[in-house]
């Protein structure tokens, strides 16, 4: 699968990884119904923004890169999340090439992710964060040139890291949580963090529609200030 969005910004599936393949599969198919149930206001609203789902190849095997937000920031302080963020005008039209372009941006800015080193294989149905008011983008991406990164800036990022694709299938590492709200979601314990929320939920609808997921105890509930 080759397309081009706006005329410069390439997607192609061309020479991924035998064990990527599910990946660049499903997001040929998946509805957005089948990624979330938090879906963009039919009326349109809500800010356009992109995240960049980042599968490398590290020394334990396949790998995601995340990062977690400064406790700081006015919103989703202090979790965990994939890099990424709000379209910005230079980025162009939302609809086209917009948040393939603020996914690969707002991760070098966060992480000093070198976006030449990123193929990008496919871009999954919008999502909808209604606490935020963003409508996003998830933009799979397959680092085929990997490059140092960490926090560029402590005022926005706490730290960078990566979780291999083994710990997230690991029954031992899945829960669910309960927001304050009373949304029930998946979460894993990986990587010295609990990974909620959005980014859990993208994880979770991936892994299983690529085939990854393993059983685990849904019944297995942990706490948000799991660390207190």
């Amino acid at each position: 699968m080759t397309s081009t969005y706006g005329g410069d910004v390439e997607v192609s599936a061309h020479g991924l990884p035998e064990w990527l393949l599910p990946v660049a599969r499903l997001a040929e198919t998946i509805e957005p119904r089948q990624l979330s149930r938090f879906l963009p206001p039919p009326q349109g609203g809500g800010r356009p923004s992109a995240v960049l789902v980042l599968f490398g190849e590290g020394a334990d095997g396949p790998e995601l890169l995340l990062m977690e937000r400064s406790g700081s920031l006015r919103s989703h302080a202090g979790q965990p999340s994939f890099p990424g963020g709000a379209l910005d005008p230079e980025d162009g039209d939302p609809d086209e090439e917009g948040p393939l372009r603020a996914a690969l941006r707002e991760a070098e800015e966060e992480t000093g992710l070198d976006p030449s080193g990123v193929q990008v294989f496919a871009v999954l149905p919008r999502l909808y964060i209604p606490v935020s008011g963003f409508v996003v983008t998830p933009v799979l991406g397959w680092w085929r040139r990997p490059s140092p990164v960490g926090a560029v800036d402590p005022a926005e990022t706490a730290r960078v890291f990566t979780v291999p694709v083994a710990d997230l299938t690991d029954p031992a590492n899945r829960a669910t949580t309960v927001h304050p709200s009373g949304h029930r979601g998946p979460a894993f314990l990986v990587g010295s963090a609990l990974v909620w929320g959005f980014t859990a939920g993208v994880i979770d609808r991936i892994l299983h529609f690529a085939g990854w997921e393993r059983p685990w105890d849904r019944t297995k509930r942990v706490s948000l200030d799991w660390r207190a």
